[in-house]
């Protein structure tokens, strides 16, 4: 369904181990909402819930709610620190299409 590359889940594995509250806590990835440039998504590390979708990557257990199972599948999230920027970045082949501007996802206006 989802995979995560080797730094990614480096980097999952060290920020749980600098957030008191990740202790026994699986990491979440959900689907924010759609913007113009697509899907915006969340992170954060929670308790399985009796509908979530559990993923075991390696040593890493992800959790998706059964909305953004859907729309998650077949994504990559991969860990960038690079010119584009620093953080987590997905890969998702369901990524709504573009709109004649580029921006995607329902945008009023270019620019």
């Amino acid at each position: 369904m989802i995979s995560f590359s080797d730094t990614a889940v480096a980097k999952v594995k060290e920020f749980a181990a600098q957030t008191p509250e990740a202790k026994g806590k699986n990491l979440r990835i959900f689907i924010q909402g759609v913007g113009c440039s697509g899907f915006a998504y969340g992170f954060t590390f929670d308790d399985k819930r009796d509908d979530d979708t559990v993923i075991e990557n390696g040593d890493l257990t992800v959790l998706v709610d059964p909305n953004s199972a859907p729309n998650l599948t077949g994504a990559t999230v991969d860990f960038i620190d690079d010119q584009r920027g620093t953080g987590f970045m997905v890969d998702n082949p369901n990524q709504p299409a573009a709109d004649a501007c580029g921006t995607g996802g329902g945008c009023s206006g270019c620019g």
